[in-house]
Order: structure tokens, then sequence, then C-alpha cells
């Protein structure tokens, strides 16, 4: 099966990062859609932003959306237009604090209110949110996302992670992924996609092992084998 190729935050060596210009191009480009970034301001708009500091050092928790530059969009702004264009959206919920807060009812509200829930994987680094996002709508798929390996001697720690939240997908770093953890995402049921893969060899050794989501920061490098 052919993986899904998204923009990491869009198109951010050809334009401003997680911004509607980088994602529109990620679509023009031929990608299937893109990944992005949710914060929250102190009003409770939700934004998409990486950091949690704007350049100009200003914080996103401290700002109301009136005074949002206008290149940083809000999560509504970018599920109208992927209702609109058919772009498929890997939402990560960034780790803002350990225990969830409205951030996770909101944006999964949101994704329901413009009628995204088959298009749309919720991911985040922090299990707690993701748990949080099962309670509140099972029906819009989640990924957990990671950057190493949790083990507690012999045992690894993902697998139960991914099946106690009722996960979808696993979300490892691609440096993690072999064919043993392939292996095991299929006996678990669980889809395996990847990230941030900008490197053509690594596209298609990638592909040959069957992830089935490639992100990455250069569309022409995950288009190699299209």
């Amino acid at each position: 099966m052919t993986p899904l190729l998204l923009g990491h935050r869009g198109t951010p060596k050809m334009h401003l990062e997680n911004t509607m210009p980088g994602f529109q191009a990620a679509l023009d480009a031929g990608l299937d859609g893109v990944e992005l970034d949710v914060r929250r301001l102190k009003d409770g708009t939700l934004v998409i932003h990486h950091d949690e500091h704007l350049k100009d050092g200003r914080a996103l928790p401290e700002m109301n959306a009136a005074e949002l530059p206008d290149y940083v969009p809000t999560l509504d702004e970018v599920l109208e237009w992927a209702a609109d264009t058919g772009a498929y959206l890997n939402v990560e919920l960034k780790y803002e604090r350990a225990w969830p807060d409205d951030r996770v009812a909101r944006t999964l509200n949101a994704i329901r209110a413009h009628g995204l829930a088959g298009r749309v994987i919720v991911s985040s680094f922090n299990p707690l949110l993701l748990a949080a996002a099962r309670q509140h709508a099972p029906e819009i798929e989640r990924g957990f996302l990671y950057h190493r390996s949790y083990r507690l001697g012999p045992l690894d720690l993902v697998p139960l992670v991914l099946r106690g939240l009722g996960a979808a997908a696993s979300h490892p770093h691609h440096t993690l992924i072999d064919a043993a953890l392939m292996a095991g995402a299929r006996a678990g049921g669980w889809r395996v996609n990847t990230w941030t893969v900008n490197n053509p060899a690594e596209v298609l050794r990638l592909e040959a092992l069957g992830v089935s989501a490639l992100i990455g920061d250069r569309p022409d490098v995950l288009l190699v084998s299209r």
C-alpha cells in the first residue's frame, strides 16, 4: 500500500512553518496532507504553532487572539482549509503540561464540527492527552509519538501504551524503525507513521518496510518513489 505523505509543519524549507501558504504548498507539490501543532492562547483560542514562544519572544499562553500575528493560523482556519481541499491532517497536541486541559476536547470538537473525523489522526508525546482524547472522541484516531525506546528490563513498554490508548498508529522517529518494529506493529494491529524523513534513501527504506505514513520537510524527497 502506498504510504501517506505529509508535510512536516507544511513545507518549512520553502515557507514559514505552520502557516497557510506552507500547508497549501505541500498539497500543490503532491503531498496528501500535513502535520501541524496545536497550542492554546491565554483567551483559549487554539492556534497552530510549534514553539511556546513567537520569534519575537512573546509567549503564546500569555497572548490573546487580537495580539496574534497574521502568519499564525487558528485551528479553525486550518480545519476549514482541510475540509475544502481534502487534505489529511496529523494534529499534534503539544506537551504543554502533564495533565490534559480543555485543549483536548476543544480540538476534537472542532475536528468533528468540520466533518474531518475520518481524515485526521491526533498525536502526542503525552499519553495522558491521548487517553483524554480517547475518552472524549473515540472515533478520532490517535497516534503515540516517541523518539527513543522505552523498556523496563526486557519489556518493551510502547505496545502496552498503544494498547492502553486504543491507538490506531505508532509514531516513532524514523531511526527507530526496523523489520522487528514493523512486525510488532503488524501483530498489534497498528499502523506506523514516522517523522522527520528528509533523505531519499531513507524514504525508500521505510516504504520497503511498509510504513503507513512519512512526514518530512521536503516534498521532493518524500515523492522520490512516485
